[in-house]
C-alpha cells in the first residue's frame, strides 16, 4: 500500500479487534493519521472480556506506517464522544474518514430464540451498542468531518442491502441491528451529499476475526484446518481484506460514485484490483447467493 493517505486523519470507532483493527491498520499503512477508540485498553476490559486493546492496534497502525492514537471511549456515552470529536479537532484541526465499527454484541444474541424466548434486556443492548453507538458518533464527528469537502463515512455491517433484504439473518435483534446499519449509511449520504461528503455502508465477507478463529480452534496459521468441519469456511478472509477496501475508498477521488450505496470486500476488490494477504480476492457474498445458501458443496473455484 503506498501512502497515498498520508495527511489525511480518520476515526475508527470500535476499532479494538475484528474489522475495526483490520481497517485502522490498513488505513496506517496508506499513511493516515488514525484515532482508534472502544473500552477494552490494557488497564480495563469490556463486557467482552477479551485480550486486544486499543494500545495494541495503535501499535500496529504505527508499524504499518501511519500514525495510531487510541483513545478510550464508550461511544454509547456522549459526552465522551463530544470530547473525542474535540480532541480530534483540536489536535488535527479536521477529520477526512469516520468509520462506525461499534458493535460488541457477540455474547448477547441467540441464534435459536425466537423474538418472544430471546432476552429482552439483551436484544435491547444490542440495539444500543449496534445502532445507537453509529448515531451518538456521526451526530459529533459530522460537523467536523464536513468542515472541508471530501470526507468519507463508512458504516461497517454484516451483508449487504441487497441479501440482508431478501435473508432474514436468523436472530431478530441480530437481523434488525445489521439491517438498520445499511440504511443509516443511505439517510446520511443524501444529508452529507450537499457539503461534499459520501457515506457507504460495507461488509467483510466471513471475516476470520480472533473471536471466530478461537471460535473454530484454529489460527490464522492453520484456519484451513477448519474446514474438515465447516467447508464453507473456505471463502472466509482477513480482517485486512475489508481494511483494504476501507484504504482504497479513502484514497478515491471519485469516491463520491459509491454515496448511498451498500458495498462489500469482495466486490470493492475487483473494482480497485487490492487482495487479501495471501493475494486472494474471495467474493463471500457472490458465493453465499451461489453456492452456499443452494446448499452445493464447498467450492471456491471463481470467488477467490
Amino acid at each position: 500500500m503506498t501512502s497515498s493517505l498520508e495527511g489525511k486523519v480518520a476515526l475508527v470507532a470500535g476499532a479494538t479487534r475484528g474489522a475495526g483493527r483490520g481497517i485502522a491498520v490498513e488505513l496506517g499503512a496508506a499513511g493516515a493519521t488514525v484515532y482508534v477508540t472502544g473500552r477494552s485498553t490494557r488497564e480495563r476490559r469490556s463486557e467482552m472480556n477479551r485480550p486486544e486493546t486499543i494500545e495494541e492496534t495503535a501499535e500496529l497502525v504505527t508499524a504499518a506506517g501511519g500514525r495510531g492514537i487510541a483513545v478510550p471511549v464508550d461511544h454509547l456515552d456522549r459526552e465522551q464522544v463530544r470530547a473525542l470529536v474535540a480532541r480530534i479537532d483540536a489536535e488535527q484541526g479536521g477529520l477526512d474518514v469516520l468509520v462506525n465499527d461499534i458493535w460488541g454484541g457477540e455474547l448477547l444474541f441467540s441464534w435459536s430464540d425466537r423474538l418472544w424466548e430471546h432476552s429482552l434486556d439483551d436484544g435491547l443492548r444490542i440495539l444500543r451498542l449496534a445502532i445507537d453507538t453509529h448515531i451518538i458518533t456521526s451526530h459529533y464527528a459530522l460537523p467536523l468531518l464536513i468542515r472541508r469537502p471530501g470526507g468519507l463515512v463508512v458504516e461497517v455491517t454484516d451483508g449487504t442491502a441487497e441479501y440482508n433484504a431478501a435473508n432474514y439473518r436468523v436472530s431478530f435483534f441480530y437481523d434488525l441491528a445489521k439491517t438498520s446499519v445499511n440504511r443509516m449509511a443511505f439517510a446520511q449520504a443524501k444529508e452529507l451529499a450537499p457539503y461534499g461528503a459520501t457515506a457507504v455502508s460495507l461488509t467483510p465477507g466471513w471475516l476470520r476475526s480472533e473471536l471466530m478463529l478461537e471460535h473454530f480452534g484454529v489460527t490464522e496459521a492453520n484456519w484451513r484446518d477448519a474446514l474438515a468441519k465447516v467447508p464453507h469456511f473456505a471463502i472466509s478472509e482477513t480482517p485486512a481484506f475489508v481494511g483494504r477496501a476501507v484504504a482504497a475508498l479513502a484514497a478515491d477521488p471519485e469516491v463520491s460514485r459509491w454515496n448511498g450505496q451498500s458495498l462489500s470486500s469482495g466486490q470493492l476488490a475487483q473494482v480497485y484490483g487490492f487482495t487479501d494477504v495471501d493475494g486472494s480476492r474471495p467474493d463471500c457474498w457472490r458465493y453465499m447467493v451461489e453456492v452456499q445458501d443452494p446448499g452445493r458443496p464447498a467450492d471456491v473455484t471463481g470467488y477467490r
